[in-house]
């Protein structure tokens, strides 16, 4: 069962919630800075992330039935709906930027989920997976939306991206800081000391995928995988902070 809209809000709302946003935030902006003349889709609990796509020609927030939804952003227009997440009501191809928070961790089927969000990417867009790492303390906080459902480790994120016809293209990791509040005002040192000496501590792990293939859509509208075109070969995240996998 899905942790519900009015946790995930208390959550981002209070000091450690805002602590992620911040460290979460400054790895996705290396990663797509402002997403210039892009459709974003932001898929699971992303709504904290998406007012940074200042660049973006539309942005969206779709979330899952389970969670609940949110008006976002407070004041204008709405930009959020309410979604089954394994059949997205969204025209194939619709974003060039799809970003996953919150969303894999507590699906009954992350492949499913994960198909749907493929048939919604553009022939030449990027999907960034966020999701809470099995080795880090994070998934062991319940206090915390991190600590419920599946963890994921990197080598997991890669073969589900892969089995849904996308490429692993760049990979990164945060949240070194134990999830303990004396510690906290600590964070931007341990994520420099984590990244060096203890990668398996990081409480996220974020995984880059692009197409390797195209996406027929079956009679049901879940996508097929067909043979790539040499054009849709993925490219390298622009920044470093992104670390292109190891090769298989």
């Amino acid at each position: 069962m899905r942790r519900s809209i009015d946790d995930l809000r208390t959550f981002y709302g209070e000091p450690t919630g805002a602590l992620v946003r911040r460290l979460l935030a400054r790895r996705l902006d290396d990663a797509w800075g402002e997403a210039p003349d892009c459709d974003v889709l932001g898929l699971g609990y992303a709504t904290p992330w998406l007012d940074a796509f200042v660049g973006a020609r539309r942005v969206v927030a779709a979330m899952p039935g389970g969670q609940g939804v949110e008006q976002w952003p407070v004041v204008g227009r709405n930009r959020t709906l309410l979604v089954d997440d394994r059949r997205l009501p969204f025209a194939a191809g619709s974003f060039d930027r799809i970003l996953l928070v919150h969303a894999l961790e507590e699906a009954d089927d992350p492949a499913a989920l994960l198909l749907e969000a493929v048939r919604a990417l553009a022939p030449t867009g990027r999907i960034i997976l966020a999701a809470a790492a099995r080795g880090g303390l994070w998934a062991r906080a319940e206090n915390t939306p991190f600590g419920h459902g599946r963890p994921f480790t990197r080598g997991q994120l890669e073969r589900l991206v892969r089995e849904v016809g996308l490429e692993p293209a760049a990979w990164s990791q945060t949240l070194y800081v134990p999830p303990w509040t004396p510690l906290l005002p600590l964070a931007d040192g341990f994520e420099q000391v984590g990244r060096r000496i203890a990668p398996g501590t990081a409480g996220v792990i974020l995984l880059e995928a692009s197409r390797q293939a195209y996406a027929r859509i079956r009679p049901s509208g879940h996508a097929q995988r067909a043979p790539a075109k040499p054009v849709l070969t993925p490219q390298p995240a622009a920044n470093i902070s992104l670390r292109t996998p190891r090769p298989r």
